[in-house]
């Protein structure tokens, strides 16, 4: 049976720190293209009060849950247990991006205590996504499946890396401004990078 929450309490917080990886969901406004993103690892996303989280937003593709947010700021969290008894949490609010280099977002590195250089270092985090959750529920999870974790992908840190190597410092900044300033459907999403 579902259960909605008063907020996060300490036993959903341990539970959520126990799970491999989480996902988001965002929409703009006006029509244009749902979209739906795997993140992690883990230890990027924060529980900070009964109804507030954050996690560390880094380098990839697109943009679209940046640009969605800029938008209109609805967000869905989900987390699924994949290992264990079977369960999904949903935390629904709303949302706003604080980029790298910027006070808030020096602010919630220090109320996260995400370890923000272990995740490929300066340049490969683009923002922190602070959530005002204002809905906190659970489901049943019967149709995830069971899966085992065999560990850590690299190459999203080798791919920081080899860009590094090959562009010098400029190449991330390079990068966010070719690939992460927009979404696909035209909205503003990252602004210029800050200095190396």
């Amino acid at each position: 049976m579902a259960k909605v929450f008063d907020g996060i309490d300490d036993r959903l917080a341990a539970w959520i720190a126990r799970q491999r990886l989480f996902f988001v969901g965002t929409a703009p406004r006006d029509g244009g293209h749902v979209n739906v993103s795997p993140k992690g690892p883990i230890e990027t996303l924060a529980v900070i009060g009964p109804r507030e989280v954050a996690y560390l937003d880094l380098l990839g593709s697109g943009a679209e849950t940046i640009a969605h947010l800029r938008d209109d700021g609805r967000i869905c969290v989900m987390l699924c247990a994949f290992e264990g008894p079977p369960r999904i949490v949903r935390l629904h609010g709303h949302g706003e991006v604080h980029e790298a280099g910027t006070a808030a977002f020096a602010q919630l590195a220090e109320r996260t205590a995400v370890d923000t250089g272990a995740f490929g270092g300066d340049g490969a985090q683009r923002a922190f996504v602070r959530v005002e959750v204002d809905r906190v529920a659970d489901s049943c999870g019967f149709g995830v499946p069971l899966m085992s974790f065999e560990g850590v992908r690299p190459q999203q840190r080798a791919w920081v890396e080899r860009k590094r190597s090959r562009g010098g410092v400029d190449a991330l900044a390079d990068y966010r401004r070719e690939h992460n300033a927009h979404s696909i459907d035209g909205l503003p999403a990252l602004e210029a990078p800050p200095p190396a």
